[in-house]
């Protein structure tokens, strides 16, 4: 009796297992293989999160949309300028919202918006005055979101502002990262990390420890999406523009000590 209740239990923790978005943000069913989003948009691919399950979510600056794993579309939005980078935590999908002007000091309007992650229908709003930069990306992780976002050009550092569940203000962390252009465009947490991507020339990827002290900055282009999956990859965003419309894809790249990330089909060759 005591064998089966076991199994039983061990059956539950597994189950349970495969529930893991609704209890963190890492994602469940991992992706290996590069992914186009079907569609072309009026704005440029912002950010990207996953479900853990079977849908990944992308935002093209007034368009929220779903897709499944394969990028087959599933849903699409119309949304207010500018909807930033965005994360997934138990069923709903945050967006880093500005509705004023980027990089200054004073004329932002900084807000998060929350969706259905079924359907996409809007939930609530969540106005952050604290980002005073302008709020262009999320993340989630330990039971608190990281908002990140634009920067002045007369500023040599970066922010990253904490916030809990209910977005009650908790602080905001200093990145001694340097000026990097228009700030912090899309931010990740994986392998006990914060992953933050810069638009820069060349681009920046900037590893952060859990207290925001910068360990690397590396020439990489995350500044459109990443997001950490289960098995230790990355999924990181590309973007596309044709006839002034423009498209989204991910493609897979693993951590490297020296590198960054590496391109899991470069990463083979090696």
């Amino acid at each position: 009796m005591k064998f089966y209740a076991v199994i039983i239990a061990v059956s539950s923790i597994l189950a349970v297992g495969q529930l893991c978005p609704q209890l963190a943000a890492a994602p469940c069913n991992n992706i290996a293989t590069t992914v186009q989003c079907e569609g072309v948009y009026a704005g440029h691919l912002q950010g990207i999160c996953l479900d853990g399950q079977n849908s990944i979510f992308w935002c093209f600056t007034t368009t929220l949309v779903k897709t499944d794993q394969a990028g087959r579309l599933l849903k699409k939005i119309p949304v207010a300028s500018h909807h930033g980078d965005l994360c997934y935590n138990d069923n709903k999908i945050y967006v880093a919202v500005n509705l004023g002007k980027f990089n200054t000091h004073d004329k932002a309007d900084s807000w998060i918006y929350i969706y259905s992650a079924l359907d996409l229908t809007e939930l609530a709003r969540h106005k952050v005055s604290e980002v005073v930069h302008g709020a262009g990306g999320i993340a989630y992780h330990d039971g608190r979101f990281i908002v990140v976002g634009g920067l002045p050009s007369d500023v040599q550092e970066n922010y990253a502002y904490e916030y809990d569940r209910n977005f009650k203000f908790v602080k905001r962390h200093v990145i001694s990262s340097g000026y990097t252009l228009m700030g912090i465009q899309t931010a990740a947490h994986s392998q006990g990390h914060w992953w933050f991507g810069c638009y820069d020339a060349p681009p920046t990827m900037l590893k952060v420890d859990e207290s925001f002290k910068v360990v690397k900055k590396y020439p990489i282009d995350c500044a459109l999406g990443i997001v950490g999956q289960s098995d230790n990859s990355f999924l990181v965003a590309r973007g596309s523009v044709s006839m002034k419309k423009h498209g989204g894809s991910l493609i897979v790249m693993d951590a490297d000590a020296i590198k960054g990330l590496i391109e899991q089909n470069q990463n083979k060759k090696l």
